[in-house]
């Protein structure tokens, strides 16, 4: 097994053998209980070359504003599904802490590429709401310009943005560029052969990719018993040549010490590296879905009561940082941006049928042309047949 250098003397530093690098921790990491304490250093999973320092309360405080945001975020848009201003929403009701997480551990010139269910990630990373969401309205392309924010456009094709996130990762190490890409993915992905081949070529040219799996139990209605039965998804990092890290993905704390320290050692030229957070979607697949035919209600109970937002609510109360003030803006921020999507998704649409062929290449082939000049055709005809209806009748 062929290991970096920098990786190597980090493992010195460690005083720990390369497998015992590699191999995620027995368990997960965890930092929070359910309840909302501190857990002692002792119960919280790590191992030598596994501790994770805590956050600072501010830190911590600007985590949980954000989770608020997310959570009335998520709210906001299944209630405009029913309302019919969008197609459908993939909520991440009960995973908002891996999406601020994921936001959070990030530099400016860093590159999130995230899966269709990531939107409160990508409007954590600074995307517009209302652009977020225009894929999920299905009015035009992906709704952001990616390079604005080093946001990829949310994938619906499963596993394919893991691709383009080490594409990008590695035209960063050619050029020289000291960028981080964070890659992630669901359960679901990691049974597809593009996870396969993007870890494998992120791991054979030490690239700086970090692999976020966000293990919600199910990929739609397959649960996870049925997808793999390796001791983890983290555990197959080690067959690449790199880390794996287990992380209670509901426990914020958690989260941000594990996707930092992954962030800074991939920056440092450890190579790739991959985080399974284990957390749970308490809503159907989206707003197609019925969840009921495939789990039962005491399933969803019982990860009820490991709610991120509850858990972090309680925490910050008990230090006394989150104070009813406090509370109160946040809350508010939380509102601005529910009426932003519900004011941006109620404004009708000015559509460009010619928008369908103008970006898919700088140069249109032949038969995108041919294409084109066809549905221009074809709507120049029906705007005379309906001047023509207008004038008889008048």
């Amino acid at each position: 097994m062929t290991i970096p250098a920098e990786a190597q003397e980090a493992i010195k530093r460690f005083g720990i053998s390369i497998e015992d690098y590699m191999l995620p921790v027995h368990g997960q990491i965890q930092i929070l209980s359910e309840d909302g304490t501190m857990l002692p250093e002792d119960r919280r999973g790590s191992s030598p070359g596994h501790q994770y320092p805590v956050p600072t309360d501010r830190e911590l405080l600007e985590a949980y504003r954000r989770l608020v945001i997310g959570r009335r975020v998520n709210d906001q848009n299944s209630a405009l599904v029913r309302q019919g201003r969008l197609a459908v929403y993939p909520s991440s009701h009960g995973q908002e802490a891996c999406q601020v997480a994921a936001a959070l551990c990030l530099r400016d010139g860093d590159w999130m590429f995230p899966t269709y269910r990531d939107s409160v990630a990508v409007m954590s990373r600074g995307v517009d709401p209302v652009e977020t969401m225009t894929l999920f309205r299905g009015d035009w392309h992906g709704g952001y310009d990616p390079h604005a924010h080093h946001v990829g456009i949310q994938s619906t094709p499963l596993t394919t943005q893991l691709l383009h996130a080490v594409g990008v990762a590695h035209a960063a190490k050619l050029r020289g560029q000291d960028t981080v890409v964070l890659a992630m993915c669901g359960d679901g992905a990691t049974s597809e052969g593009d996870f396969h081949e993007a870890l494998n070529f992120a791991a054979v040219f030490h690239l700086p990719v970090v692999f976020f799996v966000q293990n919600n139990q199910y990929a739609i209605s397959v649960p996870l018993a049925h997808q793999s039965v390796a001791p983890s998804l983290a555990h197959k990092a080690v067959g690449y040549g790199m880390a794996g890290e287990r992380v209670d993905g509901n426990d914020i704390v958690a989260l941000l010490a594990v996707l930092d320290r992954a962030v800074t050692l991939a920056r440092s030229g450890s190579g790739p590296l991959l985080v399974e957070a284990n957390t749970y979607r308490m809503q159907a697949h989206t707003n197609a879905d019925d969840a009921t035919r495939y789990r039962n209600e005491a399933e969803v109970q019982a990860w009820a009561l490991k709610d991120p937002l509850n858990r972090m609510r309680h925490y910050l109360r008990s230090t006394g940082a989150l104070t009813d003030d406090v509370e109160t803006d946040f809350a508010g921020d939380a509102e601005d941006i529910a009426q932003q999507l519900r004011d941006g998704l109620g404004v009708d649409p000015a559509l460009d049928p010619g928008d369908l062929f103008r970006h898919v290449f700088t140069e249109p082939t032949p038969q995108l042309r041919e294409q084109a000049a066809l549905l221009a055709d074809e709507l120049s005809r029906d705007e005379d047949s309906r001047d023509a209806q207008s004038r008889k009748d008048h």
